[in-house]
């Protein structure tokens, strides 16, 4: 069996893939896996605009062609117009996740009140887990790690706690991350020993 995981990174946004600015998603969440797990995996990178036909072809290309176990998708998760992520994403769904919304607004409303705005949704497709993220790189942190005092606890969980299990329930491979970025939970039942 490969224990490789392959993940699948979407950056969406009209601007940053007509060149018009630098697309600053794909570097941050590059830089916080690269940070958080100890397993091995590989990047399947895209860098779309906010079409919904494209949104929806190009994570049924991630999870079906490319083989990716885990797909984290970022911006086009708010209520403007042009914000499809969502919807593109319930389109190519077998089954919603919605705690992981849920958790995300729940933290980044200790940072700011406009987080109710986000509509960011996480579901299961096959053997892989797709998340939308927010679109700001200190965002997708937050919403990742969780919320840290003074002192760096963590005081309520990022959502990527969450992740490695859910991978394991749906028969994706086994990851593994830094319990000083983020500790993932797993009942002891589902624990293998840790990898040297």
């Amino acid at each position: 069996m490969n224990d490789t995981t392959t993940i699948g990174l979407v950056s969406i946004s009209d601007r940053a893939s007509s060149g018009q600015y630098q697309d600053l998603g794909i570097p941050a969440l590059e830089s916080w896996l690269a940070g958080a797990l100890r397993s091995p995996y590989t990047l399947e990178r895209r860098l779309i605009a906010d079409e919904r036909p494209l949104i929806e072809a190009t994570l049924v290309e991630l999870v079906d062609r490319c083989g990716c176990s885990l797909v984290l998708t970022t911006g086009g998760t708010g209520p403007a117009p042009r914000d499809l992520t969502p919807e593109a994403t319930l389109a190519v769904a077998d089954k919603e996740m919605p705690g992981f919304g849920e958790q995300m607004r729940q933290i980044s409303l200790h940072f700011v009140p406009t987080a109710i705005l986000s509509r960011q949704v996480a579901v299961i497709r096959g053997r892989a887990l797709i998340i939308n993220l927010p679109g700001q790189p200190k965002s997708i942190r937050e919403t990742l790690e969780g919320v840290r005092d003074v002192e760096g606890r963590v005081t309520v969980p990022g959502i990527f706690a969450a992740v490695p299990y859910c991978l394991d329930l749906i028969g994706a491979p086994y990851l593994e991350t830094d319990d000083t970025v983020c500790a993932a939970f797993r009942p002891k039942s589902a624990r293998r020993p840790t990898q040297v």
